[in-house]
């Protein structure tokens, strides 16, 4: 519900505090580039029948649905003097990931039988989809609390700068490690120490780069943001009484729109992560079998062209904070429409080194995924009380897509002939779908 409290506009923030509110976004990002880079490959590894690869997609995006609009509705009723609102949550996410993040890849070591085994992972990804959502959340809402309309759309493309060079950095180690000699095969069963040593590492750099964020982030106290929201968390007492259900008949229509948008774009990737080691790996190295050399070469491949992405990505990002936030949805519209090219030539493409011009766009259609939702929901929630569990809902927009290709995909690969690669050109016809979808977003003036 808007507010007719009095507010004054929210004040410049420097380049350094604007980089700083973001900055661990880096490390969340590699947990989660990994996860969605190696998922497939790990399980497939331990075992995992290609049929059913769906069941493991599941997991993560549920994980993500319920814990998101969970921490926004705590941390909307959060103060610390030390820690702030955000930081503790942040802070709590990235150590469990971190635990996480050393036991996923040796699912395969401890000995179990191959089903065991199966479970461990699964659970293992739960619980790092979980505490790595735990960690995300708050730099969405810092942003939301902190920075004006003016400088938003620059915060959200230096997360989305960030967040792509710790994809980059994640995707491409497993490749660049077998390039210096670490094994890139294993035993049966086994995860190649290429992959081992990649989570090993981005738990380092995700504990860090945390770190980095909660002790540099000085979050306005609940006097401070009343001054310039108009609501605080001790005068929002009629608030408080709302359910999550009433809080959503208030949302904006933005927020439905832009939701209807992102439910096409991230079913689009859902199944490049799921299908997509399978893909390269069945056209490049034609190779289906997941304890052969070809095999693991395809997903080291996927993993570079995940990097090339994600690149891309980063690039693009600098190019969308140069447009005007008047052209939000022309730069919206233009992204996706390239990345759903993108998407659907990898079915054609069948060139090791020609699939790179079909992750360049689809780089470019992420990098507008991690700006504009979060831009246009934002602004139109400017007046809202709760806005972090607004935030939190909207997750859901990024996590029930997830959910429904996963649980399409038991039905839609074995109609496909269980082609990999057919999987991915469903992915461009889904994004094709969304940036037209763009077009009936109207956005708060």
């Amino acid at each position: 519900m808007n507010s007719n409290k009095i507010k004054n506009t929210l004040p410049d923030l420097s380049l350094g505090t604007i980089w700083m509110l973001s900055f661990g976004f880096l490390g969340v990002q590699m947990a989660f580039s990994l996860q969605s880079s190696q998922m497939s490959r790990i399980f497939q590894t331990l075992g995992a029948d290609p049929t059913k690869l769906g069941f493991f997609f599941i997991l993560p995006p549920l994980a993500g649905m319920i814990v998101q609009p969970i921490v926004g509705y705590l941390s909307d009723r959060t103060w610390s003097a030390r820690w702030g609102r955000r930081m503790p949550y942040l802070l709590v996410g990235a150590i469990v990931s971190v635990i996480v993040m050393f036991l996923l890849p040796n699912s395969g070591s401890f000995g179990f039988k191959t089903s065991t085994a199966l479970w461990f992972g699964a659970i293992a990804i739960l619980f790092m989809d979980l505490s790595s959502n735990v960690a995300m959340q708050p730099f969405k809402m810092v942003v939301g609390d902190m920075v004006n309309e003016k400088q938003k759309s620059y915060a959200y493309s230096i997360q989305s700068f960030l967040s792509n060079t710790g994809s980059v950095l994640a995707t491409i180690f497993p490749y660049v490690l077998t390039a210096i000699g670490v094994a890139n095969t294993a035993t049966a069963g086994n995860v190649p120490d290429s992959v081992k040593i990649s989570f090993y590492v981005g738990a380092i750099v995700l504990v860090i780069f945390s770190l980095i964020s909660v002790f540099s982030v000085h979050e306005y106290d609940n006097d401070t943001y009343k001054k310039y929201h108009g609501v605080a968390l001790n005068d929002s007492a009629d608030s408080q009484k709302k359910n999550i259900l009433q809080l959503l008949k208030e949302a904006p229509k933005t927020f439905w729109m832009v939701s209807l948008t992102q439910f096409f774009c991230w079913m689009a990737f859902q199944y490049l992560w799921t299908y997509g080691s399978g893909t390269i790996a069945a056209t490049v190295y034609h190779s289906s079998n997941a304890a052969s050399s070809g095999y693991q070469a395809g997903a080291n491949w996927f993993g570079v062209l995940s990097a090339v992405y994600a690149i891309a990505a980063v690039v693009w990002s600098l190019v969308l904070s140069k447009i005007p936030a008047t052209r939000n949805k022309f730069g919206y519209f233009t992204s996706l429409l390239l990345g759903s090219i993108g998407f659907a030539s990898v079915f054609f493409v069948h060139s090791q080194y020609g699939l790179i011009i079909s992750f360049i766009l689809i780089g470019i259609s992420w990098a507008s995924m991690m700006a504009y939702p979060f831009i246009m929901v934002t602004n139109a929630l400017e007046g809202y009380s709760h806005t972090g569990t607004y935030l939190g809902l909207f997750n859901c927009s990024i996590c029930l897509p997830q959910i429904v290709a996963s649980v399409l995909s038991f039905a839609l690969f074995p109609a496909l002939g269980s082609s990999f690669q057919a999987m991915i050109l469903v992915s461009g016809i889904l994004m094709l779908i969304g940036s037209f979808s763009v077009l009936i977003i109207k956005e708060k003036a």
